[in-house]
């Protein structure tokens, strides 16, 4: 058995996927998920003399002490099935759980806790998050784990699930609805849903006004009541949500091709792409907040690695006293896992650079000579470096890169034209990391060139 289990071990890839565990008669044990099958599974097996993660070579193997450990003694082979990105790891695991329902997934869960997904019949459909007892007592059915085609009409929504607006115990009806699930974990499930509705926009309240709606301020809500999205669209992005709920995102990302090159035969370049920056998200889906290893709502990847993030910005005033700022965010204070939480600013990493080769007010080029000159020193390699520019700022990096023969993963953010959200373009296989710490990168490295520009500005004016 150790020894098919160390084979395995070798062979698995890095990519995002689901893990499954069966005994030696092939009965299947747990399903789970990871950001890298090779890492996530190799964490399960450590060795005698060292409790680390365990060297494929060394046969001499033991349980840890986490709870889902005490049953890694019964595991005689594993499956893997690799996926795109972590939220479809998410979707394949739930629905292996439904399908099998692996003793030490539901064992001594209370399945009435078990949330569903509720499309609404309505005009414009929300999606709600139900509990299996809430369901079955506003509607007197006996919902199946197994089952996910049920039908609910007149469905009575709970409090919690409610806007706050109006009486606290006011019922509200829902004429018709199509049901997703069950889920394990209600957390897992709002993040899913959270990182699709920044694609896919819907309307979530129950008053059907646009008034007041910090949602629609911030782009979650397209506007479908305020007349800011037809019908017919507003119904493509809670297909695609459907679609993504169901597994079939490569069929969806088919349909949505074909949709932009029409889009684009008939002249409609701006409809066309808004398809295409929504094809490139679904492409490029990343949220660490999903990777609950065995927790319901872990922030980090247990990877036992570190991580090193880089930030870039330029700063002149019409092409005067240009200069480039270089910004280090890493968790290099925290040797066991690296989490959103523990990747901190380290200002010991920082850089400016005065632009020498570039005149006038060309912020790609100047990216690109800082990017250059950057790569000229024998500084740590980043895992991601983060540009505050767009897809012109990126493409110049790019070439720098290939210049100096590395790949490293690149995500350029900007402003949008309404300049409430931001533009992302990406390059590389980017790292899990959340929009809090992009945001973070990105505004240190923007602070950092401006204080810059401004001393060197100030003394300019005083010679």
């Amino acid at each position: 058995m150790l020894a098919n289990i160390v084979k395995k071990l070798k062979s698995l890839p890095t990519s995002p996927g689901v893990y499954i565990f069966k005994n030696n008669a092939g009965v299947i044990l747990y399903v789970g998920k990871a950001t890298s099958l090779k890492d996530r599974v190799g964490s399960y097996f450590v060795s005698y003399n060292t409790n680390t993660r365990i060297d494929a070579n060394d046969t001499n193997m033991r349980m840890g002490s986490r709870p889902i450990e005490m049953f890694m003694d019964q595991v005689a082979d594993i499956e893997v099935r690799k996926t795109e990105t972590v939220l479809e790891a998410y979707i394949l695991e739930q629905e292996l759980i439904k399908k099998w329902q692996p003793k030490f997934n539901v064992d001594g869960k209370d399945d009435k806790s078990f949330v569903y997904a509720v499309v609404t019949k309505e005009e414009f459909p929300r999606v709600l998050l139900l509990r299996k007892r809430e369901l079955e007592k506003n509607q007197n059915v006996n919902l199946k784990m197994q089952n996910d085609k049920v039908k609910l009409k007149n469905i009575k929504i709970p409090a919690y699930a409610k806007a706050s607006a109006g009486k606290q115990n006011t019922k509200y009806q829902i004429p018709y609805t199509k049901l997703y699930g069950p889920y394990i974990s209600k957390k897992n499930i709002e993040i899913a849903l959270k990182i699709l509705r920044k694609i896919f926009p819907y309307h979530s309240r129950v008053q059907k006004t646009e008034k007041g709606c910090l949602d629609f301020q911030i782009g979650l809500c397209p506007g479908p009541y305020a007349g800011a999205i037809s019908k017919a669209d507003y119904a493509k992005n809670i297909r695609g949500i459907r679609m993504i709920l169901e597994g079939k995102k490569k069929s969806l990302i088919v349909k949505m091709k074909k949709e932009m090159l029409e889009l684009s035969e008939k002249q409609e370049f701006e409809k066309a792409g808004k398809v295409r920056n929504a094809i490139f998200a679904l492409q490029h889906i990343a949220d660490v907040a999903l990777i609950s290893e065995g927790r319901d709502a872990l922030q980090c990847v247990s990877t036992g690695a570190k991580m090193r993030i880089e930030g870039y910005d330029i700063s002149n005033i019409s092409g005067r006293s240009s200069v480039g700022s270089m910004v280090v965010f890493d968790n290099v204070n925290n040797v066991e896992t690296h989490c959103n939480a523990s990747i901190q600013p380290n200002k010991s990493q920082y850089r400016k650079f005065k632009i020498k080769t570039v005149e006038g007010a060309n912020d790609t080029a100047s990216m690109a000579e800082v990017l250059g000159r950057r790569f000229g020193n024998s500084w740590p390699k980043p895992d991601l470096i983060i540009l505050d520019g767009g897809q012109g700022h990126l493409t110049a990096v790019r070439r720098v890169l290939k210049n100096f023969h590395l790949e490293i993963p690149l995500l350029a953010v900007a402003k949008g034209p309404t300049r409430k959200k931001l533009d992302r373009y990406a390059f590389g296989s980017v790292p899990e990391i959340s929009d809090e710490i992009i945001e973070r990168v990105r505004n240190e490295a923007h602070r950092f060139a401006i204080a810059y520009h401004k001393k060197l500005r100030k003394k300019r004016f005083m010679e």
